[in-house]
């Protein structure tokens, strides 16, 4: 009985089942590779146009934000050209160079000039969006020249505290 399993002819048909079944386990997992090679490229495509569109809606967003900063800024100065706005500019100016000239040197024509100049400079650099805005102005109508009611950078109140005398105010 064992040897007719063992005849040349019955091993060339094991050997032919073998390789089919071989053949149908390889075919298999090449089927199952291409699928999954086709749902990654879908990811991958899917992926790509969510990135395309979200770089696109940041640039609109980015454009209109440009725009409406533009915007503001000629409103701005549109604001500024008025008469009681230009008045109200030029009591900022002469505040804040007061200000500096009380904490640097005071009674010193050259350094209120500075002083003036440097607070012109701050000004325009807050007007075209260069700086955070400093409000001073309003504390210094209702308090004179008292030095603890006043918004300074934290080394010159603290030089004003300690009666110390500073060259200028980054």
């Amino acid at each position: 009985m064992f040897k007719d399993l063992l005849a040349p002819q019955n091993t060339f048909i094991y050997g032919i089942v073998l390789c089919g079944i071989f053949l149908v386990q390889s075919l298999w997992g090449h089927w199952k590779t291409k699928r999954e090679l086709k749902r990654y490229k879908g990811m991958l495509s899917d992926k790509l146009d969510l990135d395309s569109k979200q770089s696109q809606d940041l640039s609109k967003e980015r454009t209109a934000l440009k725009q409406e900063n533009e915007n503001l800024r000629m409103q701005i100065a549109r604001l500024n050209e008025r008469p009681d706005n230009k008045m109200q500019r030029e009591l900022e100016i002469l505040a804040r160079a007061e200000k500096q000239m009380v904490i640097s040197a005071p009674g010193f024509a050259p350094a209120w000039e500075m002083a003036k100049s440097t607070a012109l400079g701050q000004l325009e650099n807050e007007e075209k969006g260069q700086s955070f805005p400093q409000k001073i102005f309003r504390k210094l109508i209702g308090s004179g020249s008292s030095q603890t009611n006043v918004a300074l950078p934290e080394s010159a109140a603290a030089a004003a505290k300690n009666g110390e005398a500073t060259a200028s105010i980054a």
